[in-house]
C-alpha cells in the first residue's frame, strides 16, 4: 500500500478553497470514478483500491491519499497529478 500526502498554501480563504476543491472533486470523479462526500471541511474520497481526503484549511489545501496494492505501482504518476491539478486549481 502506497500513501501519498500533498499540501499547498493559498490564500484564498476557507470558503473559496472549499469551491476549489469542490470542482477537483468533480474532475477526480469523473476521470477516475471517485466518489465524493463533505464532512466539515474535509472532502473524503473513495474508490475501489483508492481512499483520500482533502482537508480545506484557512491557508493550505493537504491531500492525503492511500493506494491499495494494485494502484501502487503508480503512485508517482498519482502523486505528480495531484500536485498539478493543485497547483492549477490555486491559481
Amino acid at each position: 500500500m502506497a500513501r501519498i500526502s500533498v499540501e499547498r498554501a493559498h490564500s484564498l480563504g476557507k470558503e473559496a478553497a472549499r469551491e476549489k476543491a469542490d470542482l477537483l472533486a468533480q474532475k477526480l470523479s469523473e476521470q477516475y470514478g471517485l466518489e465524493p462526500s463533505w464532512s466539515g471541511d474535509t472532502l473524503n474520497l473513495k474508490r475501489s483500491g483508492v481512499k483520500g481526503a482533502v482537508l480545506v484549511g484557512e491557508d493550505s489545501i493537504k491531500v492525503d491519499v492511500e493506494l491499495g496494492l494494485m494502484m501502487s505501482a503508480m503512485s508517482g504518476m498519482i502523486k505528480s497529478e495531484i500536485e498539478k491539478a493543485l497547483d492549477k486549481a490555486l491559481v
